[in-house]
């Protein structure tokens, strides 16, 4: 008898699932949706031409220090914009992210100042921007060299003045 009244316990919650069915799965739409939304179009000229990513923004505290760290793979078209607001010294570095990563600094106007390719997963070793930075752009490694990406390139994203 037991177990015959933990089938209708069963039975009778189904109909309760089925009325917030909907909503759960608009729920899910929706973070997907706010997951494609979180990535923004970058474009990087070089001498060999216009060059377009999609980036996520870490423009606050808690999304710079984190970055890509813990990630385990990223797709070659993507990448992080690290914006600091403010043009100064900056300093970056490899801890607990998996992923070899090209870094790009920029000055305010979107102006590359230095790139530090091929950075080392896992290191501690501070990577500086030799500089005053605004912002950090990071690839997968590689990436800088195959597009031709040196210092005086030009960044086109929002968060540069044009």
């Amino acid at each position: 008898m037991a177990r015959g009244s933990a089938v209708v316990r069963c039975f009778a919650v189904l109909p309760i699932f089925r009325a917030f069915f909907p909503v759960i799965i608009l729920c899910l739409a929706m973070v997907g949706a706010r997951a494609e939304a979180a990535l923004e179009r970058l474009e990087i000229i070089t001498e060999s031409g216009a060059h377009e990513f999609q980036v996520e923004l870490a423009d606050k505290p808690s999304e710079r220090s984190k970055g890509l760290m813990y990630r385990k793979s990223m797709p070659q078209n993507q990448g992080m914009l690290f914006d600091f607001h403010v043009e100064g010294p900056v300093m970056m570095w490899m801890k607990n992210t998996y992923i070899p990563l090209d870094m790009i600094f920029l000055s305010r106007q979107g102006v590359v100042t230095r790139v530090a390719a091929n950075t080392v997963p896992m290191s501690e070793e501070v990577i500086s921007s030799d500089g005053p930075a605004y912002a950090v752009i990071e690839l997968n490694a590689g990436v800088a060299d195959k597009i031709g990406l040196k210092a005086g390139d030009q960044i086109r994203h929002r968060a540069f003045k044009r």
